[in-house]
C-alpha cells in the first residue's frame, strides 16, 4: 500500500490551482486534515481541526502546565530540522499531547519518528479526547508525503478520521467471541452445531457424552438421526417440530445414544436458524446422576409406602374394634373422639396409598382394569359419600339424563373425581357451593368441577399438575398436601385417552374440565 502511494506521489508537484481553491476542497471534508511543510510547520488546517482544537485546547487548560521541550525532539531529514509532531505550531502541538491518551503518547512519537526518518506513508490508531464529553476516542491517522521532481519531500498530507464505533464494535465482537469460546470450552455443557441431519461442529464435551472423537467430526460420521431413541423418539420429534415453528425449543428430557449403542439420560434444548437447509445450536446436559437419583427417591417412595401400608390397615382394624367395645360401656362422647381418629388414620392411609401410586406411576406399574364404567352412576356415588364426610360443604350435581359410559377402571375414575372434589372442598374454606356438571357430546363426555375459592394465578396452570408442585406455598398451613394429588389425576386421565385442563383466576375460584372419549 505503500509503495503504491509513494509510486502514485513520487514525481508530484505542489497543485497548481490556487490555494483558496484548495482550502474550499480540505474545509469540506468531514475529517482532520493538515498541509504539513518539510520543516513540520503547519502549512494549513482545515475548518473541522480548528474548531475541535479549540476545545480540546478547553480541556488543556484544566490540567497541569504542559511542558513542550519535555516531548520536542528533531530530525534531520535532508539536511533540515523538523519537529517529531507534524501538528504544527506549539499552542496546538500542546493541545493534542495534552489530550492524547497517556498509554498511546510514547508509541505515536516513535512511529511518527520512523515515518520522518525515512519518509514512508504512515497509518497508526490512537484514542484522543472526544470534543464534547472529553471521553478518549479511537481516530485513524494516515501521513502521505508528495515529493517535487527531484524527488524531495516537498508537503506532507496527513488525515485523522474517527473509528470510535468501527473500534468498539470490534471489541464487542471479540469480547462476544471470547464468551462463545468460554462456553465452547465448557466441560459441563455439550454443545453441538447442525446442518440438517448433520452435526458439523462440537465441543469436547458433547463428544464425550455421545462417545464419538473429534476424527468422527472431520469425517462427518456424526449424524443426528443415529443419536436420538429409536431411532427418533415422538418426544425428539416434537422438538424438532418446535425448533422449525419456532427457531428454538423449550429444554426436554430424552435419551441420547452414544456410539457404542448405550443411552444417556440428558436434558436438551437448542435455537435454529432458517437458510438453505436448517442450521442448529445444541444445548445438552448430562442428566444421568438426577435421573438415578429421582429412581432411588421413587423406590425409596415405594419401598416407604408399602413398609407403612401394613401397620395402618392393621392400626385402623383396631381402631373400629376399639370403638365397638367402648360403646358397650355407654361411656360419653365415644363415638365423636373415635370418628376424629378415624379421620385422621383414612387421611394418613389416603396420604400412603398416594405415594404407593406415585411410585407405581414412576415405575410404569400402575393397573389398570378396562370395563364398562356408567360415569353418571360412578359420579352419584362418589358425591354421596363425600357429602357424607363433608357436612359443611354442599355439592351440587347436574348429572346427565342417561347412562354415560366410558371404558376403563371404575376405582381409578372414581379416585379421579374423589380427588378433584376434595381439593375443591379444602380450597375453598369460606364458600361452601361446590358446583358439578356432567356434559356429553358426539364422542365424549366432561365432568366439570367448580368453586368458588382461592383460585389459582394464570402462570401456575401448567405446573399445577407436575408432581410434588403445589399452587400455595408451603407456608400456608392452613392447606396441607404435598402435591401429588393432581399429578396421579392428570396420570390416570392420560391413561383413559383423555384431558384435564384448568380455568381459573387467583380470588375468583377454579373449575376444572376432566373429558374422555364416550365408548363406542
Amino acid at each position: 500500500m505503500m509503495k503504491r502511494e509513494n509510486e502514485l506521489y513520487g514525481r508530484a508537484s505542489v497543485p497548481a490551482y490556487p490555494e483558496e481553491e484548495q482550502h474550499a476542497l480540505i474545509d469540506a471534508l468531514p475529517q482532520f486534515v493538515w498541509i504539513i511543510r518539510p520543516d513540520g510547520s503547519v502549512a494549513y488546517a482545515n475548518k473541522r481541526w480548528r474548531n475541535y482544537s479549540n476545545l480540546l485546547s478547553n480541556y488543556s487548560r484544566t490540567q497541569e502546565g504542559f511542558q513542550a521541550g519535555h516531548h520536542d525532539g528533531s530530525l534531520n531529514i535532508q539536511g533540515r530540522s523538523r519537529t517529531l509532531s507534524s501538528i504544527g505550531s506549539s499552542s496546538e502541538k500542546e493541545t493534542w499531547l495534552q489530550n492524547l491518551h497517556p498509554e498511546d503518547k510514547e508509541r505515536i512519537l516513535a512511529l511518527e519518528s520512523q515515518a520522518f526518518a525515512t519518509g514512508d506513508s504512515y497509518e497508526f490508531e490512537y484514542r484522543l479526547r472526544e470534543e464534547g464529553s472529553g471521553a478518549y476516542c479511537w481516530f485513524l491517522s494516515r501521513g502521505i508525503p508528495l515529493r517535487n521532481e527531484t524527488g524531495e519531500i516537498a508537503l506532507w498530507v496527513r488525515t485523522c478520521t474517527n473509528i470510535d464505533e468501527q473500534k468498539r464494535t470490534e471489541e464487542s465482537l471479540i469480547q462476544s467471541q471470547e464468551r462463545v469460546n468460554s462456553l465452547m470450552n465448557s466441560s459441563l455443557i455439550g454443545i453441538f452445531i447442525a446442518e440438517g441431519n448433520e452435526i458439523v461442529d462440537a465441543n469436547a464435551t458433547f463428544l464425550r457424552m455421545a462417545g464419538y472423537t473429534q476424527e468422527d467430526l472431520y469425517q462427518r460420521d456424526v449424524r443426528w438421526a443415529t443419536m436420538t431413541r429409536p431411532p427418533v423418539s415422538s418426544f425428539s420429534q416434537q422438538a424438532y417440530q418446535e425448533v422449525v415453528a419456532h427457531h428454538c425449543t423449550t429444554p426436554f428430557e430424552t435419551e441420547l445414544v452414544r456410539k457404542d449403542g448405550s443411552h444417556l439420560p440428558v436434558l436438551m434444548g437448542g435455537v435454529a436458524f432458517h437458510d438453505q437447509t436448517l442450521q442448529g445450536v445444541g444445548f445438552v446436559l448430562d442428566n444421568s446422576a438426577r435421573q438415578e437419583l429421582e429412581q432411588r427417591k421413587d423406590a425409596f417412595l415405594g419401598m416407604a409406602s408399602h413398609e407403612l401400608k401394613t401397620p395402618l390397615a392393621s392400626l385402623k382394624l383396631q381402631t373400629q374394634l376399639l370403638r365397638k367395645k367402648l360403646r358397650k360401656q355407654d361411656l360419653p362422647n365415644v363415638d365423636v373422639v373415635c370418628v376424629r381418629m378415624e379421620t385422621q388414620l383414612n387421611a394418613i392411609i389416603r396420604l400412603v396409598d398416594e405415594l404407593l401410586d406415585l411410585s407405581r406411576i414412576q415405575a410404569g406399574k400402575l393397573e389398570y382394569a378396562h370395563e364398562m364404567v356408567d360415569l353418571n352412576e360412578m359420579l352419584k356415588e362418589v358425591v354421596d359419600i363425600l357429602q357424607h364426610m363433608q357436612t359443611a360443604h354442599t355439592i351440587v350435581v347436574h348429572h346427565a339424563t342417561s347412562p354415560v359410559f366410558v371404558v376403563g377402571d371404575r376405582d381409578r375414575l372414581a379416585q379421579v373425581v374423589l380427588n378433584v372434589l376434595s381439593n375443591a372442598i379444602k380450597y375453598a374454606p369460606d364458600a361452601p357451593l361446590i358446583d358439578v356438571a356432567l356434559n356429553t357430546e358426539a364422542e365424549a363426555v366432561t365432568i366439570s368441577v367448580h368453586d368458588q375459592g382461592i383460585g389459582i394465578s394464570r402462570e401456575l396452570h401448567g405446573k399445577i399438575f407436575e408432581r410434588f408442585y403445589r399452587a400455595v406455598p408451603l407456608q400456608q398451613r392452613a392447606f396441607p398436601g404435598l402435591g401429588m394429588g393432581l399429578y396421579i389425576v392428570a396420570e390416570i386421565v392420560k391413561h383413559h385417552g383423555g384431558t384435564i385442563q384448568v380455568e381459573s383466576e387467583s380470588g375468583k375460584g377454579s373449575t376444572f374440565h376432566i373429558t374422555f372419549p364416550l365408548a363406542a
